[in-house]
């Protein structure tokens, strides 16, 4: 099947499903779940964005210092919401000055207090969380799909779609969802760049930009995971351009020059509150096992942890298994997991889960081609199942997730 140029085959179609799947769990934990304190701190913050910034003290908002991340999950939960109070306020402006609803009212006030005016307001503060999710998704299948085949990427997929860790950080406005789905953009798309400079100049334009936003948007999401994609994508960079190496450090220069643009036009170029960036401290980190710990003694990652496991087995003693393509998301995830803010509330193990899903995927494809296949095949349908039950029974809140 081709729609525009695209063929759409089985691999397609089994990424589709289970992305699907991933926005069915999405939006029944939306459901089952009312909306909290910290839900309206960024539906409320974001709209003050949007709609009238106000400088508090060098601060951008009344929220202060936004606990210490970036602006763009405050304007992404707020967007919504402030594009519907435009759209209600203008059909009211046409009415007549007698039959006008908000003339006064509370829809210019918080969103709590426009609770009953702004409809859907759980969903519409949540999905597009749950979008960014699902494009990290289609992302993560890509790039497996790319390096590993069709059967190493649809094993990442579900093993992404199924973790409960990845459905709770979706449904609820944060910014540890877009961190995490700008640094795996930003590993993948420094390493594209790489690849793209053994080409004709002419695909050399598309991906720097694409680099540039990458790194900006991780910026404006957290400081830490920009200046963590920045190194690791230069150090996979320049050892992936060979001969293109020289062109290298003008790239991630004039990308990182590019990224801090799109980072000041998230504080709506208002250097006093850009400042903040330099002095907050969100970048402040060092290393700790404590999050690996509480990840791996949750009984709902039982199944991700036995592919782990097996694939770190196979990676050790499979020669073949030893190659760029796993070993890059592996380096990360070593990178990654033991990371914490020292100054902030944040949660950079989380930014590890995509890398760890391509690791495993890789190392099982290359596992499905070798002489125990059927074994792997076993295997791989058995991880699945038993991760997706896991998952759901986390979600229906009879097991901790």
């Amino acid at each position: 099947m081709r729609l525009r140029g695209f063929y759409i085959g089985r691999p397609q179609r089994v990424a589709a499903l289970l992305l699907l799947m991933l926005f069915g769990e999405c939006l029944w934990t939306i459901g089952h779940e009312p909306l909290d304190a910290n839900d309206y701190r960024y539906a409320h913050c974001g709209r003050e964005m949007w709609e009238s910034p106000s400088m508090l003290q060098g601060y951008f908002t009344t929220c202060g210092n936004l606990n210490g991340d970036g602006t763009f999950a405050y304007r992404l939960a707020g967007l919504p919401l402030t594009a519907q109070r435009a759209v209600l306020l203008t059909v009211d402006h046409f009415r007549k000055p007698a039959d006008r609803l908000y003339a006064n009212g509370s829809l210019n006030g918080t969103t709590w207090e426009a609770r009953h005016e702004l409809r859907f307001v759980e969903y519409l503060m949540r999905l597009p969380f749950v979008l960014f999710a699902i494009w990290l998704g289609g992302g993560l299948w890509w790039v497996s799909k790319r390096l590993f085949g069709p059967e190493g990427g649809a094993f990442a997929l579900a093993m992404y779609v199924f973790c409960p860790a990845i459905v709770k950080y979706a449904t609820h406005p944060n910014n540890e969802i877009l961190a995490m789905w700008g640094l795996y953009g930003l590993i993948y798309t420094a390493m594209g760049v790489a690849h793209a400079l053994q080409g004709p100049r002419s695909k050399w334009k598309p991906r720097i930009i694409l680099l540039t936003v990458a790194l900006g948007l991780t910026a404006a999401a957290h400081v830490l995971a920009a200046i963590v994609g920045f190194i690791a994508g230069m150090a996979f960079f320049f050892y992936l351009a060979e001969r293109r190496r020289a062109y290298g450090s003008q790239i991630m220069v004039y990308s990182a020059l590019g990224a801090m643009v799109i980072a000041f036009a998230s504080f709506s170029f208002k250097i006093t509150a850009f400042l903040y960036v330099f002095t907050g401290g969100s970048a402040r980190s060092w290393f700790s096992f404590d999050a690996v710990r509480q990840f791996v003694t949750m009984p709902a990652n039982a199944g991700i942890l036995v592919a782990t496991f097996v694939a770190l087995v196979v990676y050790l003693r499979s020669r073949r298994s030893r190659y760029f393509g796993n070993t890059a998301p592996l380096l990360m995830l070593l990178l990654l997991f033991p990371l914490y803010t020292t100054q902030v509330i944040s949660a950079p193990w989380i930014w590890a889960l995509p890398f760890l899903f391509t690791f495993v995927g890789g190392v099982f494809a290359d596992a499905l081609e070798s002489k125990e296949r059927k074994l792997f095949l076993l295997l791989t349908v058995g991880v699945v199942v038993t991760q997706a039950v896991l998952c759901w029974v986390s979600m229906a809140g009879v097991m901790p997730g």
